[in-house]
């Protein structure tokens, strides 16, 4: 039998028998507000952060050839991941997508592990934003002034990185990472100074007296080309916002939401590669971690050692907001008990029978508590901490790893398995629409007034069945892509943490 919203869409008075299917799992009380250029911009900014002034430094120890290889690799790698989220929201009713509601439904009690693992990592690359502002502020006062500021406290990092979180305060007050948008516009118009700022000094050519030697093809050598893969693999991490994204866009049809993933990650990628090759062309194997501080001093660096104290201030927020949801998640967890009822596939394990609940927000004072907890205790780190090197080197390998490959992959790979309730309801919702949609355009070619029940004897054909297999190979491929991006994800975390633990002990 049809469910009412496919039913509800044939009769509408004006003719027509196009069927407004909507269905029940995308909950039609919800209405998300983002706009297609706001999730672009939110999610590029949170691809896209200081750590691009590296990509030139990675490519030296790969050769141009490789390092741009690479560099596209880990883009669409990562876009894999973006897309198996966005195909495991399908599941859960609209608004309501997350890593906990995904680990509700696949595995519940496991779901704290990878909350706790999420909320640490982006605890640490908030902490590495704030000490990035303490490191730099003094530099940049220096550059405006031309020398020693005549008060002190103007060159000590303590004082901006207190300063800077009076402005990150409001904005992590936030609820709604739609509200980023025009933070996140004005991050990326950094982001594009530091772009032209690389490029300028590349066409002007004010850096090849001191050029090394270039790699076009050969490599550094198999060490230095392995400690620099993690910085091209997790420059594309931005997986912690993606439920968010689609939560909160407005139009979250397949299409749409593809081309937000799509616009993102080409858009890093482009700028990856640009700032990469030409950074690297300027300096040769020469070339810094941070290829802004090489370049002779004046107000065009200057300014661009401002551009990254903005960039990672707007683009702290965008950390905050995961890390709350995920603490939050931790504290919800309880362990779930084993149940007859659980695999009925009528119940939804998170938000209760389909369709009767809307997913539950954060009380004021819980959202409040949490996020200044997380500000306070961010702070405190910066504070007292100078470096994190080492420290994010490992939170890195593992909650990037396990947030841009392990789990979107792990995640799909069970819950599009054929023995999934959740996957046989969405099978059967989805097989119902494509029958509707063949006795709709059957009515059309014919220009038939005969009812429903004539027009579905006359809908199966082979054409149906043709299709119908299509799309079972296109699930089974994808599920079995889903695990291999998943043990991809476990290779690279290992590789990751033997690079980091060579490193440290060579140091």
């Amino acid at each position: 039998m049809v469910d009412d919203d496919v039913t509800a869409g044939y009769g509408n008075g004006e003719g027509s028998r196009a069927p407004l299917w909507r269905p029940r799992r995308k909950n039609a009380g919800y209405q998300g507000q983002a706009s297609w250029a706001s999730s672009v911009i939110n999610l590029v900014n949170t691809i896209i952060g200081a750590g691009v002034l590296a990509m030139p430094l990675a490519i030296s120890h790969m050769g141009i050839v490789l390092g741009v290889l690479v560099v596209l690799w880990s883009g669409i790698t990562a876009g894999f991941g973006l897309y198996l989220q966005s195909r495991c929201a399908q599941y859960l009713e609209r608004g309501s997508a997350s890593f906990f509601a995904l680990s509700q439904i696949t595995y519940p009690n496991a779901s704290v592990v990878f909350d706790a693992a999420i909320a640490i990592k982006c605890f640490g690359v908030g902490v590495s934003y704030l000490i990035i502002i303490g490191d730099l502020m003094p530099a940049v006062v220096q550059g405006f002034v031309g020398g020693e500021p005549d008060y002190d406290f103007l060159v000590d990092r303590h004082f901006w990185v207190t300063a800077f979180m009076l402005i990150i305060i409001p904005l992590s007050y936030l609820r709604r990472l739609d509200s980023l948008k025009y933070t996140s516009f004005a991050a990326l118009a950094c982001i594009g100074y530091l772009v032209v700022l690389v490029l300028y000094h590349f066409i002007k050519g004010d850096t090849m007296a001191d050029r090394g030697p270039i790699r076009i093809i050969q490599w550094a050598g198999a060490v230095p080309t392995l400690s620099s893969l993690p910085v091209t693999i997790f420059a594309f991490t931005c997986h912690q916002n993606m439920f968010s994204i689609l939560n909160e866009i407005r139009d979250n049809s397949h299409f749409n939401t593809t081309s937000v993933i799509f616009a993102s990650i080409g858009g890093a990628a482009s700028t990856y590669i640009l700032v990469a090759i030409t950074g690297y062309l300027s300096f040769g194997n020469s070339v810094s971690g941070n290829i802004i501080g090489m370049y002779p001093p004046g107000l065009w660096a200057t300014i661009g050692r401002a551009a990254i104290v903005i960039l990672v201030m707007f683009s702290y927020p965008l950390q905050c907001h995961p890390c709350r949801a995920s603490v939050d998640a931790v504290l919800r967890w309880r362990p779930k008990a084993s149940s007859r009822n659980d695999n009925s596939p009528h119940r939804h394990p998170l938000l209760g029978s389909r369709g009767n609940r809307a997913p539950e927000p954060m009380s004021d004072l819980r959202f409040s508590v949490i996020t200044t907890s997380v500000l306070i205790l961010s702070y405190i780190a910066a504070m007292t901490v100078s470096s994190l090197e080492a420290v994010l080197a490992y939170v890195g390998s593992t909650g990037s790893t396990s947030i841009s490959f392990i789990l979107p992959g792990l995640f799909y790979y069970r819950i599009s398995s054929p023995d999934s309730p959740s996957h046989q309801r969405l099978m059967k919702e989805d097989d119902e629409v494509g029958d509707d949609d063949e006795i709709s355009s059957t009515q059309a070619d014919d220009g038939s007034d005969d009812n429903d029940h004539q027009a579905r004897e006359t809908a199966p054909s082979d054409g149906g069945i043709v299709r119908h297999g299509r799309r079972q190979w296109r699930r089974n491929l994808l599920r079995k892509m889903s695990l291999a991006l998943a043990v991809y994800g476990a290779l690279v975390m290992i590789v990751s943490l033997v690079t980091n633990s060579v490193f440290v002990a060579s140091n």
